[in-house]
């Protein structure tokens, strides 16, 4: 492990304790969270001291090692902010491996989803011009856009994009980035997808609903979205290594490769190319950067006496917008503001965090308690794991108990278990044909080409004695293997091999294919495609 440790200054430069207690006064007098929550302490009454912070950062680094030797997580890098000064940045582990070059604290890793939060702070810098409001509507600036409800189309805003309550399903747009579609084409085609959530009444966590309004920010000023955070948030900050463009990425000599567990073993297997959702999840940094930003997110916007946000516009993106999930456990409820999560905990600390994860091989996690002036970044290399939750829940059981409350790594990971529990069964269940399979029609009866308005066309060739599916502007080729009459599999998830999805083919009374459904595009009634006649 490389890095460095040291003390955090005492004296407290502006708007620091000042500004955490007017946040979380904030949102309380604005939003009107329960009576438990507002029992925020009063700014400066903090107990909270760089002894303290010091004292868990000893107990902490022994916990990283021990969380990294159970799990064998290849890599991460841990920053901790307090009052305006980072205190703790270390690497630990490796960047890949198949190498043995070190994590360092300069290490960029993609950030996955912890790149919302960004982008929320990207689009603040436009609000503070006065370029922008979050009330614009997306019209107003991408003047060509449709959604299924010509209302919703006529009314959603930026901050209904960057809250989740478009009304759009989670995991739309998500399909077709999978198969090579573009940022520009995937917000085209949302007109085709029903509302399966209330306008601004139900949250439901969506990449490309937030990139839309990123992408209409962008275009309010002139500017790609990658120029939009370099001119605006980058630049500004000193951010010298961080990047919403993957070709960046890919150039930095000092980058973090991503790792998925094959056996369980972590294996460096996948990239994962997220321009098409860079507002959601195409961001990447290091600590170093990171923590900059953190600081300037705790400063209330301004930093080494520059001010970059206006205190009321970043107030904004952490005022809860809308309720995410109410926690089974305790019964409180838990806030997505404008690409944060606001909680608070028992005694009513107020906290602004973002997780993030690429399923291909990425774990990473932001935490701040503004109240108190404190940060914890944690960027690792591998995917599926908890020990990002890990350590910043234990760092603060120790900051207020000066002991870990339980055990974080073992919660968190028995929830990421539940992501790959399902693989066996159906790695299972597909591995054998059905002993009394009916034959397939001849192999010509299914070629052709099927199409949706969604998907566009879809392209099914005979290739020897077997089935190709290609789909997309690549196209992205599938093979199909025969399972039962006029069903086929293919593997349908990279980072699972085995894990197998079906296409069902309907024949009409010629014996031939009429329609065809992709079970693994089907979970909103996206998957069925109709034969059309082919081009050329």
């Amino acid at each position: 492990m490389t890095g460095f440790i040291r003390n955090p200054s005492l004296s407290r430069r502006s708007l620091t304790k000042a500004a955490g207690g007017a946040a979380a006064a904030g949102i309380m007098a604005r939003r009107g969270m329960p009576a438990q929550a507002q029992a925020t302490p009063e700014a400066g009454t903090s107990t909270v001291s760089a002894d303290t912070v010091q004292g868990a950062i000893a107990q902490l680094e022994p916990m990283i090692t021990d969380a990294l030797a159970k799990t064998g997580v290849p890599g991460l890098a841990v920053g901790i902010v307090f009052q305006d000064e980072l205190i703790y940045a270390k690497g630990f582990g490796v960047r890949s491996v198949d190498a043995a070059d070190a994590v360092d604290p300069e290490t960029v890793f993609q950030l996955a989803s912890v790149s919302k939060s960004l982008a929320s702070t990207a689009v603040s810098t436009v609000v503070t011009s006065g370029e922008i409001t979050w009330d614009d509507q997306v019209v107003t600036h991408l003047s060509d856009f449709e959604m299924s409800d010509p209302w919703v189309t006529r009314e959603v805003t930026l901050r209904d994009c960057f809250s989740h309550r478009t009304g759009m399903y989670g995991t739309a747009g998500d399909d077709l980035e999978s198969i090579g579609f573009g940022r520009d084409e995937i917000i085209q085609r949302m007109r085709y997808l029903d509302l399966t959530g209330k306008f601004r009444q139900t949250y439901s966590y969506s990449n490309f609903g937030l990139t839309l309004g990123g992408e209409a920010a962008a275009e309010a000023v002139g500017l790609t979205w990658e120029d939009l955070c370099d001119q605006r948030l980058y630049g500004p900050l000193g951010m010298t290594s961080s990047s919403s463009r993957y070709a960046d990425f890919a150039a930095q000599s000092n980058r973090a490769e991503l790792h998925v567990q094959v056996d369980g073993v972590w294996t460096q297997m996948l990239e994962r190319h997220p321009d098409a959702q860079s507002p959601a999840g195409g961001a990447s940094s290091n600590i170093v950067d990171m923590a900059t930003w953190v600081r300037m997110v705790l400063g209330n916007g301004s930093i080494d006496g520059t001010e970059l946000i206006a205190p009321e516009v970043l107030l904004d993106t952490h005022t809860p917008q809308i309720v995410s999930n109410i926690d089974p456990a305790t019964g409180r409820a838990n806030f997505y503001g404008l690409g944060w999560v606001v909680t608070y905990d028992a005694t009513g600390r107020i906290y602004f965090s973002h997780a993030g994860a690429f399923s291909v091989g990425a774990r990473t996690l932001i935490h701040l308690l503004p109240d108190e002036q404190l940060g914890v970044v944690v960027l690792s290399n591998a995917f599926p794991t908890g020990v990002p939750e890990a350590i910043a829940y234990s760092f603060y059981d120790l900051v207020h108990d000066g002991a870990v409350s339980r055990d974080w790594l073992d919660h968190w990971d028995t929830m990421f278990d539940a992501y790959t529990n399902a693989y066996p069964a159906i790695i299972a269940a597909y591995a054998t044909p059905p002993a009394d399979a009916a034959p397939a029609l001849p192999l010509a009866a299914y070629a052709g080409t099927y199409a949706n308005d969604y998907f566009g066309p879809l392209q099914i060739t005979v290739a020897g004695d077997a089935l190709t599916m290609a789909i997309g502007p690549g196209p992205k080729t599938y093979a199909l293997d025969h399972w039962d009459r006029d069903v086929f599999v293919f593997d349908a998830i990279p980072e699972a091999p085995g894990v197998k999805s079906t296409v069902s083919f309907l024949i009409d009374d010629t014996s031939n294919g009429s329609a065809l459904t992709v079970q693994a595009f089907e979970g909103y009634g996206q998957g069925t495609f109709t034969r059309v006649p082919d081009v050329g």
